[in-house]
């Protein structure tokens, strides 16, 4: 498997991934799927330090992908991003997550950024699972934050300092409002 950056010809790729998830899933909260000309603007909204990665097995398929996102438009967010992973239904369990969550920790600490922060519909283990492998903390759950399919949806919130040293709030270090 070869993890690269996603580049414009592996739109429809990508757009294929996550509309499935769109469509059956409740791990994006999108409700309605990208056209083509959306998918090829949000992958040329996703080069340098907010890049997007693919998995592509030895074929050239593209089985799964991963991007880094702002975290929030203030200025005092911008040394935290946010990461988001999804990998081809046929490919799941197979450590293609993993290559794409490493390589999307690689390209945040090179492009300095302090922290990453996953935002995972609460239900959804596997992917819990994957970030917690990878170095991540559970620092909360967003209660009831979502509906889709007639469901109110939990988002459990993920974090992992790139330096490698989770801190707690103190007196020097006032917990964020």
């Amino acid at each position: 498997m070869q993890v690269r950056l996603a580049r414009l010809d592996d739109a429809e790729a990508i757009r294929a991934i996550y509309n499935r998830e769109v469509t059956t899933s409740t791990v994006t909260f999108d409700l309605v799927p990208r056209s083509a000309s959306e998918q090829r603007a949000w992958l040329q909204a996703r080069s340098g330090a907010h890049a997007a990665v693919v998995a592509a097995a030895g074929d050239g398929q593209v089985v799964g992908f991963g991007s880094l996102s702002p975290y929030r438009d203030r200025p005092a967010y911008r040394t935290t991003v946010e990461d988001s992973i999804y990998v081809h239904h046929d490919h799941r369990g197979s450590g293609v997550g993993s290559v794409l969550l490493e390589e999307l920790l690689v390209v945040a600490a090179g492009h300095g950024f302090h922290t990453v922060i996953a935002r995972i519909v609460g239900h959804h283990q596997a992917s819990i699972a994957l970030h917690r492998r990878l170095g991540f903390a559970l620092v909360g759950v967003e209660r009831e934050v979502g509906r889709k399919f007639g469901r109110w949806l939990d988002v459990a919130v993920m974090q992992r300092l790139l330096d490698g040293e989770q801190r707690e709030p103190g007196p020097n270090r006032p917990a964020a409002d």
